[in-house]
């Protein structure tokens, strides 16, 4: 996975860097190209050593907080209409996932992470929801001053209504966020097939009590003016 470089995330992703007193939160939004490098090459066939297809279908868990039970969930891994019913992934969607992971979070390995690890999540309008209740709760008048200019320049980068969107929502052992202090973290990713591309969207509150060792610098402490309107 190749990131993609951009000015305009990065001067959100400094803003995303808040301090309110209660929590310092830290968030990041990067773009990545689904074109595999040399390296990703290397994974992809590790990753199918099995010998399984790369449009075999995976099962993913449910999107945290949605019933099962919802008729979002209308295919069946097995086919049986009288089984469970779940989201599924093709192989070869998961290893884009898992290798932006990878490039996101390079002190970590997330090659043996599972599909019941991620989920497919609802619609756009849920997700926008979720995060910026999230941001809106915990950071207040910061996160409305940067709200607007965020999902703008996600938008120009993706196209989020021919997005399918991902969540993943890791067990204690594979957490990069799982340090003591972590008030609520998310990990989302945007995925665009006709673009072949990726935005990833992760974001994690912090305790100050932690926070001096979570890598938050007051350099990156957000203005309000930079983003008034």
């Amino acid at each position: 996975m190749k990131l993609l470089e951009s000015t305009t995330f990065e001067a959100i992703n400094n803003a995303l860097c808040i301090e309110t007193g209660d929590s310092q939160i830290v968030g990041r939004i990067e773009s990545y190209s689904c074109k595999m490098a040399g390296g990703d090459k290397a994974m992809y066939k590790r990753f199918n050593s099995e010998g399984v297809h790369p449009n075999d279908l995976q099962a993913l868990s449910p999107p945290q907080g949605v019933s099962p039970g919802r008729s979002t969930y209308s295919r069946s891994i097995s086919g049986d209409e009288d089984g469970p019913l779940c989201d599924t992934i093709s192989r070869k969607t998961l290893f884009y996932l898992i290798a932006t992971l990878n490039s996101a979070f390079p002190d970590y390995d997330f090659m043996d992470v599972k599909s019941h690890e991620f989920s497919k999540e609802p619609s756009l309008k849920w997700v926008l929801s979720a995060i910026d209740t999230n941001l809106t709760t915990t950071a207040r008048e910061h996160y409305k001053h940067l709200n607007q200019q965020l999902w703008a320049a996600v938008e120009d980068e993706i196209e989020l209504n021919e997005c399918d969107i991902y969540s993943y929502n890791p067990d204690l052992g594979s957490d990069p966020y799982g340090e003591d202090g972590c008030l609520w973290s998310f990990n989302y990713f945007f995925y665009n097939k006709r673009l072949k591309r990726i935005v990833f969207f992760t974001c994690r509150a912090i305790n100050p009590i932690y926070a001096v060792d979570s890598g938050f610098g007051s350099d990156f402490a957000m203005e309000d003016e930079d983003f008034a309107e």
